[in-house]
């Protein structure tokens, strides 16, 4: 923002919960969640697992982003979130019922250094300004992801590396 108002220039600034979906890099949780399941490797769970995050559809995203670059208001700041707030237990356990695995896959490993307790936004700017609300359920959309990556190993493999897919890679 002082940069946009030192030379006065026409923007909008966007601001996101996490991500998923397709083509997700696999050190992200959910893709690496099940990259590790497909490769019968435990789940390391960071902690409790019980850190908070609220969860967004990556197309959803987009489409925050698009209503925003038409409608939106020059030097104006728009959170964009989905209201998806669950533990990265939770994720993992729907994933794992995703693909039929019980939780016995899950290990847990210390806490990744700085890792928030709860992170979330309020998108109520959004949607009553500009109109935008998600359009894609959680599970519905964790759904499709998970077959995304079950159909299109041809893309994760080469990137699903040893050092990718460590418990702690904080550590390597």
């Amino acid at each position: 923002m002082a940069y946009c108002k030192t030379y006065d220039l026409n923007i909008s600034i966007t601001r996101c919960t996490n991500n998923y979906g397709p083509y997700q890099f696999p050190d992200k949780l959910i893709p690496k969640t099940i990259v590790r399941v497909l490769r019968n490797l435990k789940v390391p769970v960071y902690g409790t697992g019980k850190n908070i995050r609220d969860w967004i559809y990556v197309q959803d995203h987009c489409e925050a982003i698009e209503r925003v670059l038409i409608k939106g208001k020059s030097n104006e700041i728009y959170n964009i979130s989905s209201g998806n707030e669950m533990s990265t237990i939770e994720i993992v356990k729907k994933i794992l019922a995703l693909l039929g695995k019980t939780d016995d896959m899950v290990v847990y490993v210390e806490d990744r250094p700085g890792h928030d307790a709860r992170y979330s936004m309020d998108s109520k700017k959004i949607r009553s300004k500009l109109n935008w609300k998600p359009k894609f359920s959680f599970m519905g959309a964790l759904e499709s992801t998970v077959n995304w990556y079950l159909s299109n190993e041809w893309w994760w493999r080469p990137l699903a590396t040893d050092k990718i897919l460590a418990p702690t890679p904080w550590k390597i």
